[in-house]
């Protein structure tokens, strides 16, 4: 039919053409800086606990866990007891006892 006129595609422009490769990149970009956060964060997270834990004589090794104990020697735990014994040797006294036996 002479009298219609077919339809011509018209070329799609380079932004037609850029623009979904664009947004591809704009969102991985995103979603790289996003996931980069969250990793200096829990890395952030990891070394403070560690400095902490560290602090309290507990360290992180790769077979696990290794508690360290604070050496306590002999003498010093004898001395701290006999201190307690005898503080409460002199409050236990009787007053009546000790002049009955500096009366003596």
């Amino acid at each position: 039919m002479a009298w219609r006129r077919e339809k011509v595609d018209a070329p799609r422009s380079i932004i037609s053409h850029i623009l979904p490769l664009a947004i591809t990149l704009l969102f991985l970009a995103l979603f790289g800086w996003v996931s980069y956060q969250i990793y200096q964060s829990v890395m952030q997270i990891k070394a403070q606990a560690k400095k902490q834990m560290g602090d309290r004589n507990v360290v992180f090794t790769k077979d696990g866990v290794r508690v360290g104990v604070q050496h306590v020697e002999d003498e010093d735990y004898l001395d701290a007891t006999q201190s307690w014994f005898v503080k409460a040797w002199n409050l236990g006294s009787n007053p009546e006892v000790e002049k009955h036996r500096k009366n003596r």
